[in-house]
């Protein structure tokens, strides 16, 4: 039996202030992504070859081989001309009341290669970001950013994006890109109030795809994936970029 996909709500990245405000979250077409970084698509499309080589996530309690990631950390000032720093390399770390399964313990993941740091259109990615973590909470400052270059496959024949089940990430903005997906059904995005009853679920199918979420104020999680055919092999592409006022968790 297949499951009907819901197609995500793109709104237009002029409406991208407002969404966060009213509702939380936001999701931008891939040309709406384009549009809103001033930049073409074919740039964001030329990183996608640094996923088919993302070194395995040696952490999952789960005991599951399905995950391979890279991580980097920066700083962003935002305001007119927002200023983008890359920090040294640092563990991921999060409390267990924002993920009970992994929480409460240093992660350190294979850092981002540099031939992706440097590329302008990353560079413009994480600044506009930043601007939108200024715009949802009010006034321009500094934000503490977190990268996360992740794969899912379905090697062990299913892939779990969020392990941790529905959850906040415990910053102020959490932003979620699909770069690419194949051989798989599932996936499924989900968010939720996190104080109410409203929810919506759809599923990013286009690269480049990006959802924008306003953490204190939703919860999100991602269906777990499986290979269209039995016994074939299949994966999903995400990068997932968080700003946090006051410093990276665990400082």
């Amino acid at each position: 039996m297949t499951t009907a996909a819901f197609t995500p709500p793109f709104i237009d990245p002029a409406e991208l202030p407002a969404a966060l405000r009213e509702q939380g979250y936001a999701v931008l077409s891939p040309q709406g992504v384009s549009d809103w970084l001033g930049a073409p698509l074919s740039q964001l499309e030329a990183l996608h070859a640094d996923w088919n080589d993302l070194p395995p996530d040696e952490y999952l309690k789960d005991g599951g081989r399905y995950r391979t990631r890279r991580h980097a950390c920066f700083t962003v000032e935002a305001g007119d001309d927002a200023v983008l720093e890359q920090v040294p390399h640092r563990a991921h770390w999060q409390p267990v009341e924002y993920n009970a399964l992994h929480g409460g313990m240093q992660r350190w993941f294979a850092p981002m290669l540099a031939e992706t740091i440097v590329q302008p259109v990353w560079q413009r990615l994480l600044q506009r970001l930043g601007t939108a973590a200024s715009g949802m909470r009010g006034a321009p400052q500094k934000w503490f950013v977190e990268a996360h270059q992740f794969r899912i496959d379905t090697a062990g024949g299913i892939g779990r994006p969020t392990p941790e089940g529905a959850h906040r990430d415990g910053v102020d903005l959490v932003a979620v890109a699909l770069v690419g997906r194949q051989g798989i059904k599932g996936g499924e995005t989900r968010v939720f109030e996190a104080n109410g009853r409203r929810g919506e679920r759809f599923t990013m199918t286009e690269p480049w795809t990006l959802l924008v979420l306003d953490d204190a104020r939703v919860i999100h999680e991602s269906t777990p994936i499986q290979p269209l055919e039995e016994g074939g092999g299949g994966w999903r592409d995400t990068l997932v970029i968080t700003c946090r006022s006051q410093g990276f968790q665990g400082d």
